[in-house]
């Protein structure tokens, strides 16, 4: 008899070539082999006509009753014969299996499986089935190396030499709690199912599983990630607060919410890993703001780093000028790759010696000779930009600073449990008070027209507009208009505004410049690349026209509108779009539909699924077999609340239920250290 731990290479018929197509699929073990399950199974159960719905795929079993005849069409062939099928004679055709013919015997009987024509009263075959068959057919992902049949006698093979024995990785009180199968009787009914109601209830037992396997491992990671020591930071409360009372806005609800999350995370003595997500708009860098003087007042430096120079620089002017109006004394400085060396070298010095109480800038932050005096908080603007091994540089230099993550794409719940399971999220959902809704509208090329002629009422009165277009110059692969070609445009258009032209190709200091003069209102109408995608902050811009709108992802287009809306003009966004598919024309309804980031996050995982909302390299969302975590979100929820409650109990890792899990997860936990 074999282990569940073995190597399949010990099963008879499983030589080094079919080893390696087994490793290919991610087979390894006894265990890899029996637990690879089928992705969906064909319902083999005999049923009649009458039981039948038109384009059901059934199986249906009765008499021959007209030979089978071939007829040929160039390479392609029709295999047709009638079957007496409870009264009814059914007619059955085989496409391009001419070799079945020879099985076909008048008056004897079979059963055939296939998609039903009622009209017709006809069954295009799939397959001839053994008579006997009333079962589900499992049907396994495969590949060019080894074939679903293989796999299927190789599983039959090893689950008769490993039934019954392997250790279920719920524990028990769980799987009683929600009337789980213990793990043999799960497997069993995955792979042979009786019937549709048992192959239900074994998916329903695998995906919890499967589901509760990760959250166990975030949870681990999330231990561990904790384990690094953490320092309690001794706020000044009296002066922190002194701040906030001077603040120029009341803070809204949820600020004040997440604002507590936060400091209550800064004073205990774990590493702070927290996720800030917040809508356009929703008020995330005075939070930062406070999260940052709070460090300040313990006498510790903070930093902030931002995906771009130009959003780096408006963070140090916009903190900069927050903390004078409320009367704080503090040195914030920018570090950017273009600072002049004698610059960067006096700033770094004084960073070192701790004249610097925050520092602001991108990646330039993570350079080998960027040493802080005392560094106690490190916040991550636009969060999924920057990787794993960026954000653990510091950590490796023997700085373990607590870290605040802040993105202004919201995340859906979905994503915030797999992708961020490892972090603490706050959540800012709701605007400040008085923020108007951006009205969207969708118009198509041939009304460009109307959308140029409200440009001109809005540029009349004093407002200034961002026009948005795909790609920087002329494409011969794309028919899509090009932003300079618009901007020709718009200057004849328009002669009496000035019109500036900002795209990627331009130097950090051309970028700046444009921004400056468009702030200033210096350019009241800026056409642009996406490089305007992320926190770009101009209060008299009320206007944003998204050329080829259908070009653009969900997400991203939602970000785009974000940078209308920020001042008190009533703010609009025109989506100039002929989209040629449904899904195209789906995100532009959902856009015109609602200005809620998180109900088009949502939308936009059920349009797109979870691999691609964030870029397929910077989700790190994993892929499960069986559970779907948009489907399945609630019992996703169940397990990530099951796995904290696990590892919230004393010596949990030491309790007999828990000691198959325990085993597994030593064992897998190597490969799952990042997620993100």
């Amino acid at each position: 008899m074999a282990n569940y731990q073995d190597q399949v290479e010990t099963l008879p018929g499983v030589g080094p070539k079919r080893a390696e197509a087994l490793h290919a699929l991610n087979i390894f073990t006894i265990e890899d082999l029996v637990t690879y399950y089928p992705y969906r199974y064909e319902d083999l159960a005999v049923r009649t006509p009458q039981e039948s719905l038109d384009g059901d795929k059934v199986t249906f079993k009765g008499i021959v009753s007209t030979p089978a005849v071939v007829r040929r069409f160039g390479k392609r062939s029709q295999t047709y014969f009638g079957l007496m099928v409870d009264q009814a004679n059914i007619r059955v055709n085989f496409f391009n299996q001419p070799w079945l013919a020879k099985n076909i015997v008048v008056d004897q009987e079979l059963a055939v499986y296939g998609t039903y024509n009622a009209a017709k009263a006809s069954l295009t075959g799939i397959k001839l089935v053994t008579a006997s068959s009333d079962e589900l057919a499992a049907i396994y992902p495969a590949s060019k190396e080894i074939n679903a049949k293989t796999i299927q006698n190789l599983i039959e093979l090893a689950w008769s030499q490993v039934r019954g024995t392997l250790p279920s990785l719920v524990p028990a009180s769980i799987r009683n709690k929600y009337r789980l199968l213990d793990r043999n009787q799960q497997v069993e009914w995955m792979q042979f199912p009786p019937d549709p109601y048992h192959a239900k209830q074994a998916r329903r037992s695998t995906a919890f599983e499967e589901f509760y396997i990760f959250q166990m491992r975030l949870q681990l990671l999330k231990l561990s990630d904790q384990s690094f020591a953490g320092e309690e930071i001794k706020v000044n409360l009296q002066r922190w607060q002194a701040f906030k009372d001077q603040l120029p806005f009341k803070l809204t609800t949820a600020q004040e919410r997440v604002v507590g999350e936060i400091l209550n995370d800064q004073q205990r003595p774990l590493h702070m890993n927290r996720l800030l997500q917040g809508d356009v708009g929703s008020g995330k860098t005075v939070v930062a703001a406070l999260a940052m003087y709070a460090v300040v007042t313990a006498g510790l430096q903070a930093t902030l780093m931002a995906p771009t120079e130009i959003l780096a620089q408006q963070h140090a002017q916009g903190l900069a000028k927050l903390f004078d109006q409320a009367g704080v004394d503090l040195r914030v400085e920018l570090l950017t790759a273009g600072l002049k060396t004698s610059q960067r070298r006096q700033i770094l010095a004084d960073l070192e010696v701790g004249d610097i109480d925050i520092l602001i800038g991108t990646h330039a932050l993570l350079q080998p000779d960027v040493h802080f005096h005392h560094l106690g908080l490190v916040v991550i603007d636009e969060q999924h930009r920057f990787g794993v091994n960026q954000r653990s540089k510091l950590r490796e230099g023997g700085v373990n600073p607590d870290v605040l993550a802040m993105t202004a794409t919201p995340i859906p719940r979905t994503l915030s449990i797999t992708a961020y399971g490892e972090m603490d999220i706050s959540i800012i959902d709701q605007l400040p008070a008085g923020r108007k809704p951006i009205e969207t509208r969708w118009l198509n090329h041939g009304q460009l027209d109307l959308a140029l002629a409200f440009m001109a009422e809005q540029l009349a009165q004093g407002a200034q507009a961002y026009v948005v277009a795909p790609l920087i110059e002329e494409s011969e692969v794309l028919d899509v208009q090009n932003a300079q070609a618009v901007a020709i445009q718009l200057t004849e258009s328009f002669p009496k505004y000035q019109v500036g032209l900002l795209h990627g190709r331009l130097s950090n200091a051309e970028k700046q410049a444009l921004m400056a003069d468009f702030k200033a209102n210096r350019i009241q109408i800026l056409v642009a690349t996406t490089v305007v995608e992320v926190g770009v902050d101009v209060a008299n811009a009320s206007l944003m026209l998204i050329l080829d709108a259908d070009r653009f992802g969900l997400a991203q287009l939602h970000q785009l509108r974000g940078r209308v809306g920020r001042g008190e003009r009533q703010s609009y966004a025109f989506l100039i779009a002929d989209p040629k598919t449904d899904y195209g024309r789906a995100r532009l309804e959902a856009m015109v539909a609602t200005n809620d980031g998180f109900k088009l996050a949502e939308e936009d995982l059920k349009l797109r699924g979870p691999g691609d909302i964030l870029g397929t390299k910077q989700s790190g969302v994993p892929e499960f077999r069986v559970g779907d975590p948009i489907k399945d979100l609630t019992m996703l929820t169940i397990a990530q609340q099951e796995a904290i409650a696990t590892v919230e109990e004393s010596a949990w890792d030491n309790q007999e239920e828990n000691q198959a899990l325990v085993a597994y997860l030593s064992q897998s936990m190597a490969q799952y250290r990042h997620f993100d």
